[in-house]
């Protein structure tokens, strides 16, 4: 099995920077890439990050330059650097098991998400 939580979502300017968190726990999660994906307010989820097998990542357009995945293999947390936000940004942000499906990056195993929201 395979536990996600994502954490450290708050209220920023315009411009700023935000880090989220995403714990990792379960006897199966490192079989799994993880990934970030957010779901606006009255929006469809859009997915965000991917780590993939040549271990490069793939990020979608809207957040490519602007937020990077790191990770610290020894507490088993993946992070989302976000910086440059925008109002746009605003949404629930989560950390998911992810993988490629036919053109498109699905998530499955997400736990709680956080609220990440930005202001004009």
């Amino acid at each position: 099995d395979v536990h996600l939580q994502a954490s450290g979502g708050g209220l920023v300017q315009a411009g700023g920077s935000l880090r989220l968190s995403c714990a990792a726990s379960g006897s199966t999660f490192g079989h799994y890439a993880i990934g970030w994906f957010r779901h606006p307010p009255g929006k469809y989820r859009e997915g965000l990050s991917c780590p993939l097998i040549d271990g490069s990542t793939y990020y979608a357009d809207s957040v490519k330059g602007r937020f990077t995945t790191s990770s610290d293999n020894a507490k088993n947390i993946i992070y989302l650097q976000m910086n440059s936000l925008r109002p746009e940004d605003t949404a629930v942000y989560y950390c998911g098991a992810c993988r490629l499906d036919g053109s498109s990056y699905e998530y499955d195993h997400w736990g709680q998400g956080t609220l990440v929201t930005v202001s004009s």
